[in-house]
This record gives C-alpha cells, sequence and structure tokens, in this order.
C-alpha cells in the first residue's frame, strides 16, 4: 500500500516497505498506530530497554501524521482559557508547559536523530478583523502575564502586510518557538530512530480486536501481539478495534494544495520570510512555504467525507482571497485527510483498562503535540504517570448521536461556528 498521493508523498524520503505481522510475538508494549504519536511513543519506550512492537494498518505516516499544514504551534486546539476552565488555573499552567516542552522535544528529536524535515522556526497568527485584533491582543497579554511566554510580537496592519504581499490581515502575532516542517519526512525518521532503539514495526497490520488482562491480546489477521502494556495511537483513523473512548473523537477532513514551484524571487514577494501562517478563525486558513519554493496552503472543513475535485477548487479560491496574485498559478498537488477532535477540542489521555493507554483528539494541534503525548505514554508505561494523568483528568464528552447520527449533530454545531467567523 502507498501513501496518499500529495505533495508530501511525492517528496518523502524513501522508506522501506515493512513486513506485516505473521504468527504470535510477545512484547512488553505494542504500540497501535505508525503516526507521530505511536512513532514517538514505540521511540521512547525502546530506549528505555523495552522490547517494543508497533502495528500500523497501512504505512507509516500514512494518515494526518503525514498529510498535515505541517505547523508547529504553542498550546493546543483548546484555548487556555477553556483549558483554565476545565482544570483550573494551576493544571493549564502546567499542561502550557508542557505544550512548549513539546516544541523543545521536537528540535532536540530532529536535530539527535538527524531527521531531513525541512524544519523551520517562526509562526504568524493573523486575524481579519477588528474583533480578531483585540483577541490577539488579548492573547499577548494572557501569555506573558498568565504564563511567562514573553517572546511575541505583536503586529498592526503595515507589520503584517511588510511580511505578507496581502491586505487580508489586520494584526498578527509572531512567535519566534513555533514553526513548520514536511511532516512525512518528519514521522519516517520517528519511525527510523525507533527502529534503530530496538523497536519492530510491523505495516499493512489492522489490529481486529483486543483482549484486555494481565497479558493485553491484540489480534490481526495473521497474527497476534500480546503485550503487557498497549498504547493505542490511531488518531483519526479507527481502523478495527473499537473502543468506549472511540467516541470522543470525530474524525474530521481538512484540505490542503501545493501549487507548482513559485521560484524564490516570486515566493519571497508573497512571504518575505520563511514563516508559517495561520488566521484565527474556527473554520481557519494557513499556508506555508515548502523547501522546493511552493505555497502549501489548507483551509475548510467536512464531516461527510474527502472530495479531492471539489476540495482542490474551494481551497484554491481561498488561497486566491488571500494571493490574488496567484490566479495564474498551477495547483500541482491537491490532497485531504481526517484530524480527529474532540468536544472541547482539547486532547484527550486515558485508559480503557490499567494497561492500555490511548493517545487521540489533538484537534489540528498534533505536530508538536503528538510527539510529546507519546513520550507522556512512555512515561506512564514506565510508571511515571503524572503528567499523563494530568491531562487524562480532563473532562471530555462523547459526541452526540452515537456513530450513526452524530455526524449531522456536529454539521449543525459547526454552521454556528461559520457564522460568527464572518462576523
Amino acid at each position: 500500500m502507498q501513501h496518499v498521493a500529495s505533495y508530501y508523498a511525492a517528496s518523502a524520503h524513501p522508506s522501506p516497505a515493512r513486513p506485516a505481522l505473521e504468527g504470535d510475538v510477545h512484547v512488553d508494549v505494542c504500540v497501535v498506530g505508525g503516526g507521530i504519536a505511536g512513532c514517538s511513543a514505540a521511540l521512547d519506550l525502546a530506549a528505555r530497554g523495552y522490547d517494543v512492537v508497533l502495528l500500523e494498518a497501512r504505512r507509516i505516516g500514512w494518515g494526518a501524521s503525514g498529510r498535515s499544514g505541517g505547523q508547529a504551534i504553542f498550546g493546543f486546539g483548546a484555548s487556555q482559557q477553556a483549558i483554565v476552565a476545565q482544570a483550573g488555573p494551576e493544571a493549564a499552567r502546567r499542561m502550557w508547559d508542557v505544550s512548549i516542552e513539546a516544541l523543545a522535544l521536537l528540535r532536540q528529536r530532529v536535530a539527535d536523530h538527524a531527521i531531513d524535515c525541512d524544519l523551520h522556526w517562526g509562526h504568524l497568527h493573523v486575524g481579519t478583523k477588528e474583533r480578531h485584533r483585540r483577541e490577539l491582543e488579548e492573547l499577548q497579554r494572557e501569555l506573558e502575564d498568565c504564563y511567562g511566554y514573553r517572546h511575541t510580537r505583536l503586529l498592526d496592519r503595515a507589520g503584517v502586510e511588510s511580511r505578507l504581499a496581502t491586505g487580508a490581515y489586520c494584526a498578527g502575532l509572531f512567535d519566534p518557538g513555533s514553526g513548520h516542517l514536511h511532516p512525512l519526512n518528519y514521522t519516517l525518521g520517528l519511525a527510523r530512530a525507533a527502529e534503530a532503539s530496538g523497536a519492530r514495526i510491523y505495516e499493512s497490520t489492522v489490529a481486529t480486536s483486543i483482549e484486555p488482562g494481565d497479558k493485553v491480546r491484540l489480534s490481526t489477521s495473521r497474527g497476534a501481539v500480546i503485550a503487557r502494556h498497549v498504547v493505542l495511537a490511531r488518531g483519526g483513523y479507527l481502523d478495527g478495534i473499537r473502543t468506549t473512548a472511540d467516541r470522543r473523537v470525530m474524525p474530521v477532513g481538512t484540505y490542503v494544495v501545493a501549487t507548482e514551484p513559485l521560484g524564490e524571487e516570486r515566493l519571497r514577494a508573497l512571504m518575505r520570510e520563511n514563516v508559517a501562517v495561520a488566521d484565527v478563525n474556527f473554520v481557519l486558513d494557513y499556508f506555508r512555504q515548502s523547501a522546493d519554493q511552493r505555497l502549501i496552503f489548507g483551509g475548510r472543513v467536512s464531516y461527510s467525507g474527502i472530495n479531492e475535485a471539489d476540495s482542490g477548487r474551494a481551497t484554491r479560491a481561498r488561497m486566491l482571497r488571500v494571493f490574488p496574485q496567484l490566479a495564474d498559478v498551477r495547483l500541482d498537488h491537491v490532497w485531504g485527510g481526517y484530524v480527529d477532535i474532540t468536544m472541547n477540542r482539547a486532547p484527550d489521555f486515558g485508559h480503557i483498562a490499567p494497561n492500555v493507554l490511548y493517545l487521540q483528539g489533538f484537534s489540528g494541534h498534533g505536530i508538536a503535540m503528538a510527539g510529546m503525548a507519546g513520550r507522556l505514554a512512555a512515561d506512564a508505561v514506565a510508571g511515571q504517570a503524572e503528567r499523563f494523568d494530568l491531562f487524562a483528568r480532563l473532562p471530555h464528552r462523547i459526541f452526540p448521536g452515537g456513530r450513526a447520527l452524530r455526524m449531522p449533530a456536529l454539521v449543525l454545531g459547526m454552521l454556528w461556528y461559520r457564522l460568527r467567523d464572518l462576523l
């Protein structure tokens, strides 16, 4: 099985096709899911001396970890005010610190394991209206006063326009500590590092059932893994086994396009600096440069499936509202994929059995935080669960309506947020 066609798949470093699991294996830990969270957990566990097997239903980085916008950003999908409301100010501060550590961990892993993933630092949140300008000012004050994060710079319209050749934004908040990368190459690099540390990875292997116990049995079509601990890190692709945690996340489709190569001069005319950009709407647009001088632009969401032809037209129209000067530019790549969101947009970590952990619900903030989640899961397996449990105590609700009806219910709720974006 190949990766889904995308700019990232077309520019990915060579990666070996790993075999499917055959027969039964007995290990210390089985990780299910070959995205950033799963590969990170496998890497940390193997480095600590655990015997680790990772099962991936398709290919390493096949899901959101290899298809996303590639932006590594502080914080979570939920605002810090929302985290405070759910967990209290002290726990919210500790969670914030974990999100900043996630960015440092990303930097460290890229350096330690020589992962070639076009990592660049610098991120710009932008606002399209006066209300957004006030929100960005409030965010900067909150970051400085409540969390001691004093690295950001607030930009007025002229400051944004000096960096971006567009009149779409009236304000911006620049963060030098966030950044962007090639997400598939980053995920493939984590997998190689996990294997170098001793983990075994099986691709094209769907875990079809799970039997909890002192030893957990994960069955597949041609074998089984019997493990003392299990880490489920499946993101928005919940193939195979069903668990009670599945109802707490919703797979939501999002879309990305990559232009033809623009050349350095034209790209620098659009974006003076090689930073990632995202607006602050609920249904947001985001964009960045690629290593070969394309514009990678994403936006829109879907709750009813991925339609690449429609997404290409619609995402191109959104891109041209920001950069109308690209009207003559060809789109070389159009793709989509699912991200896993929670009702409150905060990450959802927990247990479905004492020795079965799950990591999910990154809600669009998975590039940095999914890597950190893998480390927290490894800590928990090793008996150091304090920070894992900090997140596990966040209250989460199931999506209403069950598997058949929760999608229409969510669509109705999202219409309100989309209308709010337009006001």
